[in-house]
C-alpha cells in the first residue's frame, strides 16, 4: 500500500531515465538480496535432503538437541546421579545373586525382573534355562536401568525426555540377545535340529528381501493378495474422477434399499480397500448387504508433479467434490459421512467449513481412529518438532513427495521389536517364511504424500493443533468443529499407538452435538477391521448427549460395560 508513493519518490529524485531504463539501486539491492537468500536456502535444503537419505528422515539436530538438554540437566543433578548409581549397583547385585543361584539349576527359578507385558522375546521355555536366563535377565535389568537414566531428570522437556528414552530403547533393542544366534536358545536349537538349513533359508530370505527393497517390490507373499482378485472384490464402479480422486460406488445387494447413502473418506496415506479386504471382513460388503449405497474415495498416488497440492486441495477436490457427486447420484438425501484415521480429520475440516457456511449435507458423521485434537498424538509426537519438520520438509522438497517407505519407517521405529527385529529373527535366523495375510499385504501397499500437503497438515495439526484451537483457516477464515451439529459416532481402539484412544476421546471436549463413543479391543487397524463375532474381540460403547456433563476417559472406561 505504501509501495506506490515510495516508488514515485524514487523516480522523481533519480532524474530523467535514459531510454526508460535508468537503474534503480534499491530494486537492484532487493533483487540481489532475494537471489542471495534463494541460493543459501537452496544450499541448506539440498544439504538436509542429502543427510536425510542416510538418516531415513530423522533429524540429527533434533536428536542432538534432546541429548544436550538431557545431558546438561543430568550433569547438574547430583541427586539423580546418586540415584542411578545406586540402581546400577542394586541391579548388579540382583543379577549376581540370580546367576549364582541358577548356575546349578536348569529351570524353575523365579526371575529377578519380569519383562513388560507386550515383550514376547523371552517367553519360550528355553529362555528359563542357564545360561540364557542370566543373559535375558541381564538385558532386561539393563533396559530398566536406561529407562531410569533417561526419565525423571528435572528440567528436561517432556518431548526431549521421550526422545531420549526412545533413542536408548532403539539401541538396546538392536542389541537384544534374541537377535543373535549364539545368545538365542530358540535359534540355536533349530539350527542343531535342522543342521543349519534354517540359516540357509534365512540367507535366501535376506537376498529376496534385498532384491525387493532395491527394486521397489512388495514384501514376500503380498502378491497373493491382489486388489480386485483376492482383496477388494466387492463389486463397484467408478462414478466420478478428478485429478486427485476416483469415487467408487457400491450398489446394495438387497431388494429394499436404504435411502441415505454412505460416503467413506479413508486417509490419503492408505489405499481405499482397507475397509474392503477379504469378503469375510469387508465393511463395504457388510453395508451393501444391509441395503446401503456406499461411496468410497480412492486417493491418487501423487508424484513429483503434485508437489504443490495442499490440504485445501484435498478438502475441495477430495471431500467436497465427492459430496457433490454423491448428491448428484442420490439427490435429495442426506449423507452418512465416514472418516478413517486422517480421513476423519479431513472430513471434520470439511464438515466444520460446511457448517460455518450454512450447508447441511450430512445425516451423521462417523470416525474410525480419527483425531481432531493433536496435543497427545501418541508416539508420533517423537517426530513432531520444528527441527524435525524442517528436516522432513527439505527431504520432501528435494523429491516432491514423501515416499511410502519413508513414512512406514517411522511406524516401524515406533514398534521396532515387533515390526523390525521380530521379522529379522524369524526370517533370517529361524528361516521361516512370513505368514502374509490380507491386512499385512494392504499395509505394504501405501501411497506417497505431496510435499506441500504433508508439510501443512503436520505443522497445522500435529505441531500447532490449530483445528481445535480455532486457528485453522479455510478460504482465509477460521473454522470451528463446534459448527458440526449432526450426531457423531467415534471409535477408538485400546492398543492404538497411531491415534491413542484417549486422544480420540477428546472429541467429547470440542463437539457440541450428541456423541456415541466406542472403545474396541485391538490396534489402529485390527481393532477397526474386525467383523461381527470376531474371536477375542470386545468393545465398550456409550452415548453422551450434547448437554451432558463431561466424563474423563478413565471414568468412562471404568463405568461402561463391555
Amino acid at each position: 500500500m505504501a509501495h506506490g508513493p515510495a516508488e514515485t519518490n524514487v523516480d522523481r529524485h533519480d532524474g530523467p531515465r535514459q531510454n526508460g531504463s535508468a537503474p534503480d539501486p534499491i530494486k537492484d539491492n532487493r533483487c540481489n538480496e532475494v537471489s542471495s537468500r534463494s541460493v543459501t536456502e537452496f544450499l541448506d535444503r539440498a544439504t538436509h535432503a542429502g543427510m536425510a537419505r542416510f538418516t531415513k528422515g530423522v533429524s540429527p539436530a533434533a536428536l542432538a538437541g534432546a541429548y544436550l538438554d538431557w545431558m546438561a540437566h543430568l550433569a547438574t543433578s547430583p541427586g539423580k546421579q546418586i540415584e542411578i548409581t545406586q540402581k546400577a549397583f542394586g541391579k548388579w547385585l540382583r543379577l549376581s545373586r540370580f546367576a549364582m543361584t541358577c548356575a546349578g539349576a536348569q529351570a524353575g527359578l523365579d526371575p529377578c525382573i519380569e519383562p513388560l507385558p507386550q515383550d514376547r522375546r523371552f517367553r519360550d521355555e528355553a529362555w528359563q534355562k542357564w545360561p540364557y536366563n542370566v543373559i535375558s535377565q541381564g538385558f532386561l535389568l539393563n533396559q530398566q536401568w536406561w529407562h531410569n537414566v533417561t526419565t525423571d531428570v528435572r528440567g528436561v522437556t517432556r518431548q526431549h525426555e521421550n526422545v531420549m528414552e526412545f533413542a536408548s530403547r532403539q539401541i538396546l533393542d538392536a542389541f537384544s540377545p534374541s537377535n543373535f544366534l549364539l545368545t538365542n536358545p530358540e535359534a540355536l536349537a533349530k539350527t542343531r535340529q535342522e543342521r543349519g538349513q534354517n540359516l540357509f533359508r534365512g540367507f535366501r530370505n535376506w537376498l529376496d528381501d534385498l532384491d525387493r527393497l532395491q527394486n521397489d517390490k512388495p514384501p514376500a507373499g503380498a502378491e497373493a493378495f491382489r486388489p480386485g482378485h483376492e482383496v477388494a472384490v466387492t463389486p463397484g464402479k467408478v462414478v466420478y474422477r478428478n485429478h486427485l480422486i476416483e469415487l467408487i460406488q457400491y450398489t446394495p445387494t438387497t431388494e429394499t434399499v436404504r435411502p441415505e447413502p454412505i460416503l467413506i473418506v479413508p486417509a490419503w496415506i492408505m489405499k481405499y480397500y482397507i475397509l474392503d479386504l477379504s469378503p469375510e471382513n469387508s465393511m463395504v460388503k457388510f453395508l451393501v448387504d444391509q441395503g446401503y449405497t456406499v461411496f468410497m474415495i480412492s486417493w491418487r498416488n501423487p508424484d513429483a508433479e503434485d508437489r504443490d497440492l495442499g490440504m485445501d486441495d484435498y478438502r475441495k477436490m477430495g471431500v467436497m467434490d465427492a459430496i457433490g457427486a454423491v448428491q448428484g447420484i442420490v439427490p435429495g438425501q442426506k449423507i452418512h459421512g465416514v472418516g478413517y484415521c486422517l480421513g476423519g480429520t479431513l472430513l471434520s475440516i470439511a464438515a466444520a467449513t460446511i457448517g460455518r457456511d450454512g450447508g447441511d449435507p450430512f445425516a451423521t458423521l462417523s470416525y474410525f481412529a480419527s483425531q481432531i485434537d493433536f496435543t497427545e498424538p501418541g508416539e508420533l509426537q517423537l517426530f513432531i518438532n520444528d527441527s524435525q519438520l524442517t528436516f522432513l520438509e527439505d527431504m520432501m522438497w528435494d523429491q516432491g513427495y514423501l515416499d511410502t517407505t519413508q513414512m512406514s519407517g517411522a511406524f516401524q521405529m515406533i514398534k521396532s521389536v515387533d515390526l523390525v527385529w521380530s521379522q529379522i529373527l524369524h526370517r533370517y535366523l529361524m528361516g521361516d517364511e512370513t505368514a502374509m495375510f490380507d491386512l499385512m499385504a494392504w499395509n505394504a501397499d501405501g501411497t506417497r504424500m505431496p510435499f506441500r500437503m504433508h508439510s501443512e497438515y503436520l505443522r497445522s495439526l500435529f505441531l500447532n493443533n490449530e483445528l481445535t484451537e480455532g486457528r485453522f483457516l479455510v478460504e482465509g477464515r477460521p473454522i470451528s468443529v463446534t459448527d458440526i451439529r449432526v450426531p457423531v459416532f467415534s471409535v477408538g481402539t485400546a492398543k492404538d499407538h497411531v491415534a491413542p484412544w484417549k486422544s480420540v476421546y477428546k472429541m467429547h471436549l470440542y463437539l457440541d452435538t450428541d456423541l456415541t463413543f466406542a472403545l474396541a479391543s485391538g490396534g489402529h487397524n485390527t481393532g477397526i477391521v474386525s467383523e461381527p463375532g470376531h474371536k477375542n474381540r470386545s468393545y465398550q460403547i456409550a452415548t453422551a448427549r450434547h448437554d451432558d456433563h463431561y466424563v474423563d476417559p478413565e471414568s468412562w472406561a471404568a463405568r461402561t460395560p463391555k
